[in-house]
């Protein structure tokens, strides 16, 4: 396996196993740190001799909150728990390539948790299960919550003055872009194809997929797409309602200059940005998301949607049946929720637009308790990572697992799920033709 890469920028040492070679702690753009707080990623320079990419990287700035259930399905073991830092913009390879030039096709995760929490390197996520399927597997952290999405008219001001549209906010989005750009320039070093990238991601993360596909920034840098529990979730502000939240926020820290925002401690950063949180919660809104600036965003989602304004690519898109925001007793009386709703809106749009798009509906009950086919349960399945799982899967869990492995890497391979020994996936044409995981 290839233990050394030479990137455009230097050369990486991995960590080779049997069959794929693991790249950890990769660096995409300079650490958004002092003045390049609350700024638009910069490009890495160059380094001198080997540099070690053998760790995972600090997870963004997030706040440490207590979730019984998600912190013992997801949270519970320190290895995969690395300390917090504004210095996290990193991403990790997975590569079964044994040298350059293979042009494999290059799967580009990104994370979930609320546009507030989460990383790259979740004890859920690993590429073993792509490298054997041929793909490459990248992970990424981006700027989270107010790090990530804080507008406010003097950053605004800020950014013409560099020459650069009139806007702020939208970091956490930039962060992706920038390391989407990265991956394109550098990944035939890995063995990978810069031609070939599918974007996917869940809940947030899924949004953010939604937000790159809307985005002007990324047209021709993506092959496919994969959305995951998130359209009809999606929410964002226009400029304007970002930045006065950014005013508010600055009120709330007594910080009347840029200077005196950048020279905030995390703790203060934190506490003036809390009461903003804690207000959206009542009506389901979170205040650090996706901002509709005229730049990365030049229109709302569902205008997007409806009017043909995504890219157009082979797209997947589905939920899982106990999802967010759906009562167990609701889906008894055959309702579903908001997210089956979105994803099934998507699809129809897609079809409208000519588009070929796979729907799906993940509705195997998790043994071990009663949450059922919950918010990001299709995660263990889609990583063939079950055995880091606490729960007693089975081997009909391990079959599905296989299969849906199956299904999302030969998307990633040609734009089309269905593959030799698979159940046929009909294009989506109407509910009937969604596919259903379960045993």
């Amino acid at each position: 396996m290839m233990r050394q890469v030479k990137t455009k920028l230097g050369i990486l040492e991995g960590i080779p196993h049997e069959t794929y070679t693991e790249f950890r702690g990769v660096p995409y753009a300079q650490p958004p740190v002092g003045k390049l707080r609350w700024h638009r990623p910069l490009p890495l320079e160059p380094w001198e001799g080997v540099r070690e990419a053998t760790r995972f990287a600090d997870r963004s700035m997030q706040e440490i909150h207590e979730d019984p259930f998600y912190d013992k399905e997801f949270y519970d073991e320190a290895v995969y728990m690395t300390p917090v830092s504004e210095d996290s913009l990193y991403l990790n390879i997975w590569t079964p390539a044994k040298s350059a030039g293979e042009k494999l096709p290059v799967a580009f995760w990104i994370h979930g948790g609320a546009f507030m929490g989460g990383f790259g390197h979740e004890k859920e996520f690993d590429g073993a299960a792509y490298c054997r399927r041929g793909v490459i597997l990248v992970t990424v952290n981006y700027r989270l919550g107010p790090w990530g999405f804080l507008a406010h008219p003097a950053l605004s001001a800020e950014a013409a003055a560099e020459g650069g549209p009139a806007v702020s906010g939208n970091y956490g989005i930039l962060d992706q872009i920038a390391a989407l750009r990265w991956v394109r320039e550098n990944i035939g070093a890995f063995g990978g194809d810069g031609e070939n990238i599918t974007i996917f991601g869940q809940s947030a993360g899924g949004m953010s997929v939604q937000t790159l596909l809307t985005s002007p920034l990324t047209r021709g840098m993506i092959a496919h797409a994969v959305l995951q529990s998130c359209v009809g979730l999606s929410y964002d502000h226009d400029l304007r309602s970002a930045e006065e939240l950014g005013v508010q926020f600055a009120r709330n820290a007594g910080a009347d200059s840029l200077e005196k925002l950048r020279a905030l401690t995390p703790e203060q950063v934190f506490a003036a940005a809390g009461p903003i949180i804690m207000a959206g919660f009542p009506k389901m809104e979170l205040p650090y998301t996706p901002i509709r600036d005229g730049w990365v965003l030049t229109g709302g989602y569902d205008q997007a949607m409806n009017e043909g304004g995504t890219h157009p690519i082979p797209t997947i898109v589905g939920s899982t049946l106990n999802d967010i925001a759906t009562q167990r007793e609701a889906v008894e009386r055959g309702e579903r929720g908001k997210v089956y709703a979105g994803s099934l809106a998507w699809a129809e749009a897609e079809k409208r637009h000519g588009r070929p798009v796979w729907l799906y509906d993940f509705r195997r009950q998790l043994p071990g308790d009663e949450a059922g086919a919950f918010h990001s349960s299709e995660l263990w399945y889609m990583f063939g990572t079950l055995d880091r799982c606490w729960r007693p899967l089975t081997d009909g869990d391990r079959a599905l697992s296989e299969r849906m492995l199956d299904y999302w890497t030969n998307f990633m391979k040609t734009g089309d799920p269905n593959g030799e020994g698979l159940p046929r996936w009909e294009a989506f044409r109407s509910p009937e033709d969604g596919m259903v995981f379960d045993l």
